[in-house]
């Protein structure tokens, strides 16, 4: 069988499946929003219990990485990932799963070089990281306070 270019391009789009961009923008922006809006209402919940800002905030960073810590551990926060994509990433609980995940994946190996050690394959590098650039902008402004 022979083709021409354009017969041949033809064909491939023809057989190509079609791009699923828009509705995997929707799905991320809504499931995102979703998370943002859960945690908005956690921090509204903890202040209404007396917790001022600072302490709200904090609490509610506990229970959004707790939460996605346990949903990755029923394998639902993966479920959820697949249908949202980059909706799942929002920092902190995309974070949290990323230290679950490789611990459960890897905990057969036993607990230090399994789970313990497998944990922050994903993460360690953001946690050196954070580490080592706010000791640095630290110093900087430690520097700059001093002048």
């Amino acid at each position: 069988m022979h083709m021409t270019n354009e017969e041949y391009g033809r064909y491939v789009d023809a057989l190509a499946p079609r791009s699923k961009t828009g509705k995997n923008l929707l799905n991320a922006f809504w499931v995102g929003g979703l998370i943002c809006a859960i945690a908005q209402a956690l921090l509204n919940g903890y202040q209404a219990l007396g917790l001022d800002e600072t302490t709200a905030g904090a609490a509610v960073s506990i229970s959004l990485v707790l939460l996605s810590a346990i949903l990755t551990g029923f394998a639902v926060y993966d479920d959820i990932a697949k249908f949202a994509g980059a909706g799942t990433l929002v920092p902190i609980t995309g974070f949290a799963n990323a230290v679950v995940a490789p611990a459960i994946e890897f905990q057969t190996e036993g607990f230090v070089l399994g789970t313990a050690a497998k944990m922050f394959t994903i993460a360690g590098p953001v946690i050196v990281y954070g580490l080592s650039a706010s000791v640095l902008y630290g110093v900087i402004y430690w520097i700059c306070s001093v002048i």
